[in-house]
This record gives C-alpha cells, structure tokens and sequence, in this order.
C-alpha cells in the first residue's frame, strides 16, 4: 500500500506521513525534501526556486520524475508530495488543510533554515504566495490543480488538531478502507 499526503503548506504534512510511516512500519519519503536539496545545491532559497519553477520546470520534473520512480518499483511507503497523488494513482490520497493564520503561525515556530519569516504576517504573505505559485505551476505543466479535494480519499482540517490527533484519523480510516489492523 502507498500513502501520499498533500496539503498547502503549514497543514502538517511532513510530520503527520513521517509519524504515519512510522507507524505502520513503512517508508517515508518526502518531495519536499528533494526540492529542498535542490535549492541549496543550486544556492537558492525554496521561495526563489519556485519563482524560478514558474518558467522553467527543471526542479519540478525531477521531483515529478522521482515521483514516477519510486510510485513505479516500490511498495509500502507514505509521502508527502503535492502531486503525490496524480503521479501515483494507485495510492491512497489523503489532503491535509488548516486555516491560513494556523498555518502561518506554524510555519513561523517550526521555519526551517532559509524559510524564516520575520513575523505573522510575513508567514501568511508566504504561504499565499508559495499556494498560488503551486497552483499556477502544475496547471501549466499538467494541467491540475493539486488543492481540488476531488483527487482525495480522504480530507482532514488539521486546524485544531495535534499531530497525533491527525495520525488517529488517518489509521481510523485506514482500518475501515483497507481492513487492516493498524
């Protein structure tokens, strides 16, 4: 079984498929991560590289065809991937959303280095921009749009949530769909 998590980000994605993999005794993987190392191989910080992606798709192609790869040979894994679930079809999709402050605020406590913003509403500014950068590009690659809940088997509004509260609704549904004693 695969598992890919979308969400915008500060939904807690990453921490949710790393606890959810772990959990279960899966894999985890992490398309982010990848444009991560991309960026600073390329010296640049996340936000630049996906103004960059916005004329040349470089970046997003090897994280599409990464995608492909492993979606290809392996089994058993939970991602965390924006387009997750359109280059792994056979997954089980699951898409996390919060309300923008929430997100705003996590992504300021947890900034990873390079992605600190200076306050709040730096945080939201980000986060809008970097979802609708998201949107523009894979609408122009392929044609999607990543945040239509329509591509989902399962929709959490993680505003209120901990991690683990997210984790509990995740194997709850993963026991009744696949019936599987988690």
């Amino acid at each position: 079984m695969i598992i890919t998590l979308n969400g915008k980000a500060g939904t807690g994605k990453s921490s949710v498929a790393k606890e959810l993999a772990q959990k279960i005794g899966y894999k985890f993987y992490s398309a982010g991560d990848v444009r991560r190392k991309y960026a600073t191989d390329k010296g640049l910080t996340l936000a630049e590289l996906n103004k960059q992606a916005e004329t040349d798709s470089a970046s997003d192609k090897l994280v599409d065809d990464y995608l492909k790869r492993i979606g290809g040979k392996e089994d058993n894994f939970v991602i965390d991937s924006r387009l997750g679930f359109f280059f792994i079809p056979k997954s089980i999709k699951i898409f996390l959303a919060a309300e923008l402050r929430v997100r705003a605020q996590r992504t300021f406590d947890k900034a990873r280095p390079g992605e600190k913003p200076k306050n709040l509403s730096e945080a939201m500014k980000w986060l809008e921009a970097r979802d609708e950068s998201d949107v523009k590009r894979y609408k122009k690659l392929y044609n999607v749009d990543p945040f239509a809940l329509s591509h989902y088997d399962l929709f959490i509004d993680t505003s209120n949530n901990t991690v683990e509260q997210t984790l509990n609704m995740i194997l709850d549904f993963l026991r009744k769909k696949k019936k599987m004693k988690i």
